[in-house]
């Protein structure tokens, strides 16, 4: 039988959107892109889901270039895959924001492995999109456009179907982003994937916009995750 951890590698060796996008917009892969994603992602599986235990779900939107773009894994860049996961990359470098404060709330929990056995992070749509702008390729969210939406839509359906198949509790889903929860309501309302959902701000959002207030929000995620289990 395979470990939750190998369900996850298996899945993201298979990852690809073959779909339509809108003028503008481009995925990228970084299982394709870098062959180092693909070891430390196997890496990162294999050290801390190496079990059969059920999951909680917390849902991001869509990887960036500089966190999951590069690593392979959700809300983690290469800074804290080394400091925080103990897995080195060589290839490249990252500083990704909304890592810093996702760390900073897993070290609130109790760190890493004990973190990582309860919760299995992921997105609707699982690979990094990006939109082309004067300023060259930025980071773009999968609902930034309703034809983008639109055109995505199928594969976040089927893409929710996949990560519940891993082994995961729908019984309450954590949505990162109030936009996100609202599209996400809508989709749910359609297929029913999960019973109840619990919204929290979006790391991003709260790196950048209420970093003073950063301990109180880290305090709002905590409980939020332990009321779950009352």
């Amino acid at each position: 039988m395979k470990t939750f951890g190998q369900k996850v590698v298996d899945y993201n060796k298979n990852l690809k959107y073959s779909g339509s996008l809108p003028n503008g917009f481009a995925v990228l892969n970084p299982f394709f892109d870098n062959p180092e994603t693909m070891v430390v992602m196997n890496e990162f599986y294999t050290k801390f889901y190496n079990d059969n235990k059920s999951r909680r779900f917390i849902i991001g939107i869509n990887p960036s270039r500089h966190g999951a773009g590069v690593t392979g894994v959700p809300f983690t860049d290469t800074k804290r895959l080394d400091s925080e996961c103990g897995i080195k990359m060589k290839s490249a470098r990252t500083h990704e924001v909304s890592s810093v404060f996702v760390y900073d709330m897993i070290a609130a929990f109790g760190g890493a492995e004990k973190f990582y056995k309860e919760f299995y992070i992921n997105s609707p749509f699982p690979l990094a999109i990006v939109r082309n702008t004067k300023n060259g390729y930025l980071n773009a969210n999968y609902y930034d456009e309703k034809t983008l939406f639109e055109d995505v839509k199928p594969f976040i359906i089927e893409s929710l179907k996949n990560h519940i198949a891993l082994g995961l509790d729908t019984s309450e889903v954590f949505i990162l982003g109030k936009k996100n929860g609202d599209f996400l309501s809508k989709i749910n309302n359609e297929e029913h994937f999960f019973d109840k959902m619990t919204v929290l701000e979006h790391p991003r959002y709260i790196q950048q916009y209420k970093s003073k207030e950063k301990e109180m929000y880290i305090d709002k995620y905590l409980l939020a995750f332990h009321s779950s289990q009352l």
